[in-house]
């Protein structure tokens, strides 16, 4: 079976992508399962290169098809930021610094952003998107997820630190993205 790299170290992400990646026909495989330690910059103003330059750099060490993203919460109250700074903002308290920092502002809105990249050996790196649009909750609700999910309101009412594991997954930023570029995967891993 052929292997497909899941070109993170965060766990999280891990984590959900073996979920959102596992009727494909393939091999799921972590950088820690196959001895990769590899650390790839994220200088870039979007989503799509930060994704692009961790996919390839990924592939071409590995020789695997691999997938990576950049994803990113913007909020309307932080002139539509952190944006592609999200992992980096907040010093490890991401979701309190939003919070903090939006503190009583009218303008609650916000929107989950991810860029999916598709890379193999060789070849152009493919890129495919997800968003989803919502608001900042007042305070940290649920108790599934990670990162910004504990505050990211959906117009349901919910976070989506609320959702069951597979509602979260199927509407999700990271969810949409992986859907987009399903048809791809399996063409090339043989199965399209």
């Amino acid at each position: 079976m052929t292997r497909l790299l899941v070109a993170t170290t965060n766990a999280g992400k891990q984590a959900e992508f073996r979920r959102l990646l596992a009727d494909l026909p393939a091999e799921l495989v972590t950088p820690g399962e196959i001895g990769l330690q590899l650390e790839v910059e994220e200088p870039y103003d979007t989503y799509a290169e930060n994704a692009i330059a961790k996919a390839d750099a990924y592939a071409r060490a590995s020789g695997l098809l691999s997938v990576a993203d950049d994803s990113g919460i913007e909020v309307a109250a932080l002139d539509w930021g952190p944006g592609v700074r999200s992992a980096r903002w907040g010093e490890g308290r991401h979701a309190d610094r939003v919070l903090e920092a939006v503190g009583d502002a009218s303008d609650r809105r916000a929107r989950m952003v991810c860029a999916l990249a598709v890379a193999r050996p060789g070849a152009p790196v493919e890129v495919f998107d997800g968003v989803v649009t919502g608001s900042i909750a007042g305070e940290r609700r649920g108790t599934g997820g990670f990162g910004y999910d504990p505050i990211f309101l959906l117009p349901g009412g919910v976070t989506t630190a609320e959702l069951p594991q597979a509602e979260k997954d199927r509407i999700s930023h990271r969810g949409q993205a992986v859907a987009a570029a399903t048809p791809r995967l399996l063409e090339l891993l043989g199965r399209g």
